[in-house]
């Protein structure tokens, strides 16, 4: 079965074989780089494959180490959270 991940999202997954990915195996990667490089048609695409609470999940729990910093604090504003891990970067972005 191909996948139904947007085409448009392809630029962001050069090491892959987008029809290939399985949208939920591979759907930590698929929401790390749709939240960061998104559109609002793909990020619609990813609210309706995903729903808020575990793109919530992602960004509470992942967020802070896999986003551009400002991508970041965006969707902890855009979910309202107050309880988001957070630590050191490796590299500042």
């Amino acid at each position: 079965m191909p996948s139904d991940i947007p085409q448009t999202l392809r630029p962001f997954f050069q090491e892959y074989e987008l029809g290939k990915l399985d949208v939920e195996r591979s759907a930590f990667t698929i929401i790390e780089r749709a939240l960061a490089w998104g559109d609002c048609a793909e990020l619609r695409w990813l609210f309706a494959r995903y729903g808020n609470q575990r793109l919530a999940d992602w960004v509470r729990h992942a967020g802070w180490r896999c986003l551009p910093r400002r991508r970041f604090q965006f969707w902890v504003c855009y979910f309202q959270l107050d309880d988001y891990q957070s630590g050191e970067r490796v590299w500042a972005n």
